[in-house]
This record gives C-alpha cells, structure tokens and sequence, in this order.
C-alpha cells in the first residue's frame, strides 16, 4: 500500500475503498503521539504505531492462533501495549456515516463548561470538543484518531426505549462541516447501541482498538 498514512486508509475506507483482502497486515506511522492501535478490515489490518515494523511482524508471527485473527489476540494487543507502556482499550465495531444537511432532528444545547466531566473526559481523545445536552441525552463530537470526526451519546436509563439514541446519533451527521463524515465505535456486545448507530445510518467498517497512555 505504499507509504500511505492511517488519514488516507480511513478516507478510502469512508467512501467503501477497503485495503486488499489477502490476509496481510500494513505498518504505519502514528498520526499523533497520542493514537496508537490496530485497525481490522476484512482480511487485512493496520497497526498505527512508531514502533519498528520488524518488532510488529516479528511478535504477529509467534502469535499461536490464525494470522487474520492474530493483529487483535491478546498475546500480541498485551505485548504491543507493554512495548509501548500503555493500555489496550476496547476492542470496536467502527462505523462511519456521511453529512445530513439542514438541522438536527432535535433540539440540542451546547455544553460551554470546559470543566464538565464529559467535556474533560473528551478531551483524553480528541480536539475541537463539542458537547450538547437535551433532554435524556448527551451528545459528543469531536476530532479523534488522524483528525477524523467523531461522535459518542449517552442516554438516561429513564429515556431508553424512546428513539432519543437514534436521533443523538442522526444528529450528529448534520452537525458536521462541509464535506466531512463521522465516525463512531460500539462495543460489539452492546448490541443496543449497535443498533442505535446502524439505524441512524451509520455503516460497518472494520474492528478498532486504541493503545491509550493511562487509563482509559
């Protein structure tokens, strides 16, 4: 794949251009000191980290389970994260959706404390934060891994069951700039909130883990 950065895989992958399915895995450069991790398409994954590809390869090879699989076992995710002194974070569905014009399906309120406990938990992943409360839900979008948008909702447990999730994530593809799509993950087993972002138009992309500084 040449010496395309992590910013053009995505870019490709958002508009349904995937990397070959043949079972290999492409090494590149971390878009920040901040994002490390591993990315899964279909038969084919990306490691994002500044550590020396030979390293990668090397400890994927001695992996004892299917090379596909190998990127996102635990034997090499637990020495990836002590090679570099952090923590593995979940492992992610990640989803992608495009730009909604007009006006968002509900009413949001932006959230101007930088010291709100959402805020500054967004803020351990992303730039440019933006916050917005409504009634039952929470809204986060910001710029995450190689700059790209990305949301998060959270909704009341007394609000659930009503399509407040659905339209917090609709929501945030009509909040976007120009041109721009969004991302979001969901834990697989959170089929809830797989649900939630699938009907709000968000597609399948691949599988995601982030290698963080800290704790999650």
């Amino acid at each position: 794949m040449g010496a395309r950065g992590l910013s053009e895989i995505l870019t490709d992958a958002a508009g349904g251009v995937f990397p070959p399915s043949d079972g290999s895995v492409t090494v590149v450069p971390q878009p920040s000191p901040r994002d490390a991790g591993v990315l899964s398409f279909s038969a084919h994954a990306v490691i994002f980290t500044d550590e020396d590809p030979a390293w990668v390869r090397e400890t994927l090879a001695a992996v004892p389970s299917d090379p596909l699989a190998a990127p996102l076992c635990p034997p090499f995710l637990t020495a990836f994260a002590e090679r570099t002194g952090r923590v593995v974070n979940n492992i992610d569905l990640l989803t992608v959706a495009t730009r909604l014009p007009g006006e968002p399906p509900l009413p949001l309120t932006p959230v101007e404390d930088r010291e709100h406990p959402r805020v500054v938990r967004a803020l351990r992943y992303r730039e440019d934060v933006r916050v917005f409360t409504t009634d039952g839900g929470v809204l986060v979008l910001g710029r995450g891994v190689a700059g790209r948008w990305e949301a998060a909702i959270e909704v009341d447990p007394q609000a659930r069951g009503r399509g407040l999730g659905r339209a917090l994530a609709t929501a945030a593809r009509h909040l976007l700039p120009a041109g721009e799509v969004v991302w979001a993950q969901q834990a697989p087993g959170n089929a809830t909130s797989v649900r939630v972002f699938q009907a709000a138009g968000y597609r399948p992309v691949g599988a995601e883990t982030l290698l963080v500084l800290g704790r999650p």
